[in-house]
């Protein structure tokens, strides 16, 4: 039997090796293959959302993975959540965006949904992609946005106590206020495992092992 081929893309380096023991873990007999940009989120930033040029470049790397032979796509990045979307509509061979499985979860899980960010460019796509989900399994919702200011920069500048004690914070207030939580970045997850069992109340949701969970189903 042929071997499935999967195709990860990415936005940062640093998700190469999460993802890479995540399917080492969960899907042993899958080939997988990764693309990196890192200067997609940074283009986002600068220019404040996905720019119709960032869009193309997107939908040009889902062409490439699926020229390259994958049966199955996966963006590892919630922030061109919108633009993988729009790309997938192109190819064949189907796409997944890392946060929709933790989307529909979060949907099951509760009715307020908790969703933390250190980015806003992550949180709106983040947020609306829950709603959406809600809305298609017909559940009503109450949604609670939290952007922990200045954690990314701190992340960023090399400082990674810094950003850690400010979504460990922040983590613990949202805790009091909803159901679950969705952790809008998967750079966030490793402060979950450093939380105190009574500070977390609630589920908190990260999309790479969710998402390679869903990926074993369906593979």
């Amino acid at each position: 039997m042929k071997r499935k081929k999967l195709g990860l893309i990415h936005t940062s380096a640093t998700l190469v090796p999460v993802f890479a023991a995540l399917c080492k873990e969960k899907l042993p007999n899958v080939d997988v293959f990764n693309i990196v940009d890192d200067s997609l989120v940074k283009g986002i930033r600068e220019a404040g959302r996905i720019t119709p040029t960032i869009e193309m470049r997107v939908a040009g790397y889902l062409t490439s993975a699926a020229y390259a032979g994958a049966d199955y796509i996966m963006v590892t990045c919630s922030s061109i959540g919108p633009a993988v979307e729009a790309g997938a509509k192109g190819i064949p061979t189907p796409v997944l965006r890392v946060d929709l499985p933790m989307a529909d979860k979060a949907v099951a899980t509760g009715k307020r949904i908790g969703v933390i960010a250190t980015l806003s460019t992550t949180l709106d796509p983040t947020l609306e992609l829950i709603e959406r989900r809600a809305a298609l399994a017909e559940k009503k919702i109450l949604p609670t946005s939290k952007l922990v200011e200045g954690a990314f920069e701190a992340l960023m500048s090399g400082d990674a106590a810094t950003h850690d004690a400010k979504v460990a914070a922040a983590l613990k207030a949202l805790s009091q206020q909803v159901d679950v939580i969705v952790l809008a970045q998967a750079s966030m997850a490793r402060v979950v495992d450093t939380l105190a069992p009574e500070d977390k109340r609630v589920p908190i949701l990260a999309s790479p092992g969710i998402a390679v969970d869903y990926l074993a189903t369906v593979l």
